[in-house]
């Protein structure tokens, strides 16, 4: 089937020259620009703007609302910082006084475990240091591992220190005083290190004496 012929000026509209278009020039449809190109003018096409990103600071330069840092590079006040003492709670994190302990009773045969010692040396002629961790182990050893732990430390360094003050006392005789001063310092040794064991219980550590022998596990 043949198309019928078109009247004159019939023809597709988008063909029609410009009467307004100078003479002798060609003429070209007028087009729409793309995406984001340049319109008439050389402004870009109402709602071409691309959206601004976060790094872009908005017109005038400055930095979007909120995105300022703080002075110095410090974080903002509040975020961050522990809780008032440092420890996680308020006020700080510090246990109660006597920390390693069950009861006060476990810190009292603790002490006595320890400082029993160098009173028994002074008081038994350096033989009886071992009396007071003995008596704290019987007396609460069996109901506590604390005190246990304790007066086992204690005990055996006594019982270890009075052993070997006796063999300072033999060979002092036997060499008629020319070794005097090796009692005196199996003597020495149980007291001080009797009172360190002390001091350091008072803060809950099972003090590991040196020069000590397992007698009782």
């Amino acid at each position: 089937m043949t198309e019928p012929p078109r009247p004159p000026g019939a023809g597709d509209p988008g063909d029609r020259p410009d009467p307004t278009a100078p003479s002798g020039s060609s003429y070209e449809p007028p087009t729409a620009p793309l995406s984001g190109a340049p319109g008439a003018g050389g402004y870009p096409p109402p709602g071409g703007y691309p959206p601004p990103t976060g790094d872009q600071p908005p017109s005038g330069g400055y930095p979007p609302p909120g995105g300022y840092s703080a002075p110095g590079g410090y974080s903002a006040p509040g975020v961050g910082y522990p809780t008032a003492g440092g420890y996680g709670a308020p006020g700080g994190g510090y246990g109660a006084p006597g920390a390693g302990y069950a009861t006060d009773d476990d810190r009292t045969w603790s002490l006595i475990a320890h400082f029993g010692g160098p009173v028994g040396v002074v008081v038994g002629g350096s033989l009886l240091g071992w009396v007071a961790p003995l008596i704290a182990l019987s007396a609460k050893g069996q109901q506590s591992p604390t005190v246990r732990a304790h007066a086992t430390a204690s005990l055996n360094f006594q019982i270890t220190w009075a052993i070997a003050n006796v063999i300072g006392f033999v060979l002092a005789i036997v060499t008629c005083g020319v070794l005097f001063f090796i009692p005196i310092l199996t003597a020495l040794v149980p007291i001080i290190f009797g009172i360190i064991g002390g001091v350091k219980a008072t803060e809950g550590v099972v003090y590991r004496y040196p020069a000590s022998y397992a007698f009782k596990k």
